[in-house]
């Protein structure tokens, strides 16, 4: 005879709210994190632009100045003609570039890969400081500029589409991954040109990743402080503006109005993304048939030139930068040396700052990555409390439009004020991470919901039915099944916190200066070589951990998820 075990309602009913206490605990600590580093911040931005310096409400007195002044006016002009010139570049190039890679059979494409993203590893700043020893006053190729000088609209321009290509070919990549090859064949059954099949069947197919690549193109490039301060020269964009407001001259409250008038472009960018993303159908039914590229020799040749030139001119500009960096004296002594690297010689910090940047972003990384999890488990996994849930949700989404010098000079207002208590954390390590996990919250928050979709609701059902607590749950199932997702969004917050120099360059202590906000420096006081030489650390430390990666991430799939293979 069977015996059925039948648990006592008082009992089930505590182990039910054990679990609902931790989900709301964990979400509480969630969103509460969110509202202090994100929300909060931004909230007394806007208070702070519509205050005099007494603190006084002046209303709309601060923005009517702004738009009053000419040079703040040209300012915002040449922000946007840049940033459209950059996105109207980029594009073109990105999609040429994604097309060889993904509708060709042409060799190499893990080395043109390889070579196309190598700029995400580097600081901003590097590509600008290589263009101007190219084309600098000094540089060996400034005839090519025919008279013009590199230190201006042409150098930023140059420097933006260098910056931006990666990004942008990302989002093409995957735009062209996906294809219905029955289009292709019917298309030539009806003896269509290939020049016509590619307006009407390739580019149709992949219109929303243009117009998601160009909005990503256009945000970065308006939004970029570090290449405008570099090779700017005297030709103002907003970033700078905010800069020269608030460091230069204390203009706390012109330089938080600055700083919303260089959110707006960023958002409306997001807003309109977003509703293009939402328009966006499946390319590929239940029935579709993935499109396999088919040799072609004057294709392919074609194809894998383009790549060569493109993939070459990007290790060619970071070569320059890391050649630069061991020369004694540009251009009259060209010998190597290694004095360059003596940082301590350049700027007070010296190695310091590499190393205030290695600790801030090994933090980043590791609470960072945390954090995001946690709150993207609650978003997904969590049951009830859908007010917390959607507030994670909204609020994970922010960052997105929110560039990271508006979100730099927030955490000044923020953190300083007198009603704060969290005052005395201004220019410690601790408010430079803070910072950066806010800045970068949005696309690791979106890679832990992507892999988190992928785990069946049903492993929650059967461990609930089996009285299992769900942080167990979470420890055994969850997260050794998301783990290569994790490693990815660690990775991606320590490259992206290690390169930056917008979020930060306002954060910063006499003690934590960070190697990015070193090479600012060391390029004002003209100490270009040197400065070459930390973008050139940054680079290799950002690719080694990349390199790491990718065999950490082989290690885990061989060792912790061999039940993925067949």
């Amino acid at each position: 005879m069977t015996t059925i075990t039948i648990l006592p309602p008082r009992a089930a009913t505590l182990k039910m709210s054990a679990d609902n206490w931790v989900l709301l605990a964990g979400t509480t600590l969630i969103a509460i994190w969110l509202v202090v580093t994100l929300a909060a911040p931004l909230a007394v931005l806007l208070i702070k632009s519509v205050q005099n310096a007494d603190g006084d409400f002046v209303g709309l007195a601060n923005y009517a100045r702004y738009f009053e002044t000419p040079a703040l006016v040209q300012s915002l002009w040449n922000s946007i003609w840049v940033s459209l010139l950059t996105t109207f570049i980029v594009i073109p190039l990105a999609f040429g570039y994604a097309y060889a890679l993904r509708r060709t059979a042409m060799p190499l494409k893990p080395l043109f890969v390889a070579l196309a993203l190598l700029p995400i590893f580097a600081p901003s700043l590097l590509s600008a400081l290589s263009f101007i020893y190219i084309f600098g006053n000094q540089g060996f190729l400034r005839s090519l500029l025919m008279g013009e000088t590199i230190y201006g609209p042409i150098g930023i321009v140059m420097s933006m589409v260098f910056y931006t290509f990666p990004h942008a070919l990302l989002v093409l990549m995957t735009a062209l991954a996906l294809a219905d090859q029955r289009h292709y064949e019917a298309a030539k059954v009806l003896g269509t040109p290939a020049r016509r099949i590619f307006w009407t069947v390739t580019l149709p197919g992949a219109k929303y990743g243009l117009i998601s690549a160009a909005f990503i193109v256009f945000t970065l490039s308006v939004t970029e402080f570090g290449i405008p301060k570099v090779i700017g020269g005297q030709f103002n964009v907003m970033a700078t503006d905010a800069y020269k407001q608030v460091v230069g001259q204390q203009n706390f409250e012109m330089g938080a109005v600055v700083g919303f008038v260089l959110l707006i472009p960023a958002i409306l960018a997001f807003a309109v993304d977003r509703i293009v993303q939402r328009r966006q159908v499946a390319l590929l039914s239940a029935r579709a048939v993935p499109l396999v590229p088919e040799r072609n020799r004057t294709v392919d040749a074609a194809a894998t030139v383009y790549c060569l030139l493109v993939g070459g001119l990007i290790a060619a500009i970071i070569g320059v930068a890391i050649w630069a960096s061991f020369i004694t004296y540009w251009p009259y002594n060209l010998s190597l040396t290694l004095k360059n690297y003596n940082f301590g010689n350049y700027d007070s910090a010296g190695w310091k700052s590499y190393w205030n940047s290695i600790l801030m972003s090994s933090i980043v990384a590791v609470l960072g990555t945390a954090f995001i999890f946690v709150g993207a488990y609650l978003v997904e996994k969590g049951r009830g409390l859908a007010f917390g849930r959607n507030l994670i949700q909204l609020l994970a989404m922010l960052p997105m439009a929110v560039p990271g010098l508006v979100l730099g000079l927030a955490y000044i207002f923020f953190i300083n004020n007198q009603w704060n208590p969290l005052g005395f954390l201004y220019g410690t390590i601790l408010v430079l991470a803070v910072n950066s996990i806010a800045h970068f919250y949005t696309v690791a928050h979106m890679t832990a919901i992507t892999a988190l979709k992928q785990v069946d609701p049903e492993f929650e059902s059967v461990s609930s039915s089996l009285k299992v607590p769900q942080y167990r749950t979470f420890q055994r199932v969850t997260v050794p099944i998301c783990l290569p997702a994790i490693l990815d969004i660690a990775v991606y917050l320590f490259v992206n916190a290690l390169t930056t120099v917008s979020a930060v360059i306002f954060l910063y202590g006499a003690n934590t200066k960070l190697a990015s906000i070193a090479i600012v420096h060391m390029d004002e006081a003209g100490f270009t070589a040197s400065a070459a030489a930390v973008a050139t650390i940054l680079f290799l430390t950002a690719l080694g951990v990349k390199i790491a990666h990718l065999l950490l991430d082989r290690l885990v799939f061989s060792r912790f998820q061999a039940w993925r293979r067949r």
